[in-house]
């Protein structure tokens, strides 16, 4: 098994309420994408392929990289739907989509509750589902020769996460909410199973020029 090294994508446009409108970087975005890149470069970090979801905003953070790595691209890296499940909570079950960051800390293990247990109708994809392509992914990508750079989102790196460590859906959510953009996550095979050796590391941001560019949302 090969180590894999995931990156949640740069900033996106957080203003959004949709998937589609969501689903490109920021200004902040780009140079976020470019600080990691640099300092992947100068730290002459060895990674032999790269590997991205489908969605804009994993190939532009991808390319603004510029890892010099021809990127495979494969929706099933892609993030969940967390647009569309919370609409759909909203419409099925009352539950309105936060209007202040702060309630997401309540509402995005509510809508993992919901999902999971099938209580959400006409979810584009069921809990399992998301739970076995993230599984299957890795799995595919470990199999192949050299460490890996995967560049995916944030919901996707907590289930990684959550898989590797057997973790239920609360530390699964708080893990999922404190994962910064353009962060990069270590999963590293030891006696057949994964184990995490890196979360959220971010020392391309971690300089105080840069504090502000930590950004979550």
């Amino acid at each position: 098994m090969s180590h894999i090294t995931l990156i949640r994508h740069g900033q996106a446009n957080s203003t959004a309420t949709d998937e589609k409108s969501y689903d490109k970087l920021s200004p902040l975005g780009h140079e976020q994408a470019g600080w990691l890149g640099e300092y992947l470069r100068d730290t002459e970090t060895h990674h032999t392929r790269l590997f991205t979801g489908t969605l804009i905003r994993h190939v532009e953070t991808a390319e603004g990289m510029a890892t010099g790595l021809d990127a495979t691209r494969d929706a099933r890296l892609n993030e969940l739907e967390y647009f569309t499940l919370a609409t759909l909570m909203e419409e099925q079950h009352g539950i309105a989509f936060p209007s202040e960051q702060g309630a997401f800390t309540t509402h995005l293990p509510t809508v993992f509750d919901y999902w999971k247990a099938g209580k959400i109708e006409a979810a584009p994809e069921t809990w399992d589902e998301f739970h076995t392509r993230v599984s299957d992914a890795l799995a595919e990508i470990a199999s192949g020769s050299g460490p890996a750079l995967v560049v995916t989102s944030g919901g996707l790196i907590a289930m990684a996460m959550a898989q590797a460590m057997g973790l239920a859906i609360p530390a699964q959510a708080r893990l999922a909410l404190g994962i910064m953009h353009t962060s990069m996550h270590r999963l590293f095979p030891i006696g057949g199973h994964w184990s995490p050796v890196l979360y959220n590391a971010v020392p391309h941001l971690d300089t105080p020029h840069r504090r502000a560019a930590q950004t979550h949302i």
